[in-house]
């Protein structure tokens, strides 16, 4: 049953909605650092989202009891502390561990904000950020130029790469379409039903496979579930809507492949190429997979208890044995890979985290399936049934596209699918003691990665690199930079700094040879 929501509960849900929309916009102009520049400022606004959010509604948040669900996140979490504290690069592992944390925190909050009847307005604004995405990516895409867009990568709009806007579009579709089949009015049914056109010609335009894969896993789901539930089947107001969206959807693919558009793709038929490429690992980017999943997977045979740390796939990764041929190592930067993430959240959680920690997060997602069967069968209307099926869909594509990218391990998927999550599960009846302390303890650590990304972007904005280096001592590039000019001493305290980052890196062991 829900109840009245307290102001503070109110504020939670003003907080998560203006995060929803900055963690799409939130970039940085500064290109001398062209990944992070997109990254750290999506993953402040995650972390400042979380911690804020779970700070206003902090009564609610450490008086729900942790269900088993989230005691398997938990569990997660810990083994991939105890992870990063083993790992070379401590620095990454915090950073990546704080993503993780933040995911949890996210979905407690939105669970609890839920119960408190705000749902329906959290998952309506997160469905226009994942319409404000894709029209970023439109934007570039035909044509406009902005200082906030990445040249390369192209249509990235504010997510700085085509693969991340796809992703979005495919993770992000469920809640689209559920947030517009229960649009109260006609006209919010109309803007949903052109947000729904708005995604599908990002989704099309932007070529990738894995999101393709991910938004047919997602419709697959969705569709399965309007016809399993009873009530979804014999709702006429439903499939009406639903023919009118698919219409509108179509509108859009037609236009992605009609309209003439600036990119320039090195295929008379690009779209085609990709369609029919979707499974083909025999060469190309699906030849490097391969290559990269089974090296992974010998490093996590190597480390099963604990992996080698979260965020710490590009640190081990190249001193692999026998790399030289593998497209996922960086040509221009030996010892260097092209991403500092694998193509793929599930090998990073087994290679990164551990076995144990792999076990627990599939546990997790098959938790979250098995209570969106649950709620699909136990839904009294069609509005409950579609919760259900959103649920359903969501988990599909998220696990879908991380299985081929890195997705889980970014600031902006996880801010959007763990929100959306926690807004649209319902949990089983049960659970464990109130966790007040690991309310305490989550929040905490929010804080302190919150306070950690602002120094990472604040120092991307410094001049002064001695200055920048002291705000944050764990940027390999600053270091590297420093160790090639000063005095003699000074450059082997950068380079030493710098090889102890990446050990691998070519560049940080020419830069510390002769230095004690």
């Amino acid at each position: 049953m829900e109840q009245l929501s307290t102001r503070g509960e109110r504020l939670a849900l003003l907080i998560l909605q203006l995060a929803s929309v900055a963690v799409v916009l939130a970039v940085t102009t500064h290109r001398a650092f062209e990944l992070d520049r997109f990254l750290i400022p999506k993953e402040l606004v995650l972390h400042l989202g979380a911690f804020a959010a779970a700070l206003f509604a902090f009564h609610a948040f450490r008086t729900a009891v942790v269900t088993r669900l989230e005691l398997l996140f938990l569990a997660y979490l810990l083994l991939g502390a105890i992870s990063a504290g083993l790992a070379t690069n401590v620095w990454l592992g915090f950073r990546a561990l704080a993503v993780s944390a933040s995911a949890l925190v996210l979905f407690r909050t939105a669970r609890v904000l839920t119960v408190a009847g705000l749902g329906r307005r959290l998952l309506t604004t997160l469905a226009v950020a994942v319409v404000l995405a894709a029209i970023t990516s439109l934007v570039q895409a035909y044509g406009v130029r902005l200082d906030v867009f990445a040249v390369n990568r192209s249509p990235g709009g504010t997510l700085g790469n085509r693969n991340f806007v796809a992703h979005a579009a495919a993770f992000g579709l469920p809640v689209l379409l559920l947030a517009t089949l229960r649009a109260r009015r006609a006209g919010g049914f109309l803007l949903g039903s052109v947000g729904v056109a708005i995604v599908t010609a990002s989704l099309v335009l932007t070529r990738s496979r894995a999101a393709w894969l991910a938004a047919g896993a997602a419709l697959f789901l969705f569709f399965a579930a309007l016809l399993v539930s009873s009530v979804l089947r014999r709702d006429g107001r439903t499939w009406r809507r639903l023919m009118t969206m698919a219409l509108l959807a179509g509108a859009g693919v037609a236009a992605a492949l009609l309209v003439p558009n600036t990119l320039r793709w090195r295929s008379d038929n690009p779209y085609l190429e990709s369609l029919k490429g979707v499974a083909n690992y025999e060469e190309g980017s699906g030849r490097g997979r391969l290559i990269q999943y089974e090296r992974s997977l010998r490093i996590a045979a190597a480390h099963p208890l604990f992996g080698v740390g979260p965020g710490n796939w590009p640190v081990e990764y190249p001193r692999q044995i026998g790399t030289h041929d593998d497209p996922s190592l960086d040509t221009s930067e030996e010892g260097m890979t092209f991403n500092p993430w694998p193509s793929s959240d599930w090998i990073a959680f087994a290679m990164e985290r551990g076995l144990p920690a792999l076990v627990l997060m599939a546990l997790v997602f098959l938790a979250l399936l098995r209570d969106g069967l649950r709620q699909l069968r136990a839904a009294l209307d069609a509005d409950e049934a579609l919760l259900g099926a959103a649920l359903l869909a969501t988990v599909a594509a998220a696990g879908v596209a991380g299985a081929f990218d890195a997705v889980l391990l970014l600031g902006l998927p996880t801010f959007l699918i763990w929100t959306t999550l926690g807004a649209l599960w319902h949990p089983p009846a049960g659970g464990f003691t109130r966790g007040f302390a690991v309310a305490v303890i989550l929040l905490i650590f929010t804080l302190t990665a919150t306070a950690r990304s602002a120094a990472q972007l604040t120092a991307m904005q410094i001049d002064d690199l001695t200055l920048a280096i002291t705000i944050d001592p764990a940027n390999y590039r600053l270091h590297l930079r420093l160790a090639r000019r000063g005095t003699r001493n000074q450059r082997c305290q950068h380079a030493l700094a710098a090889h102890q980052l990446f050990p691998a890196a070519a560049a940080a062991r020419a830069a510390a040879r002769g230095c004690r």
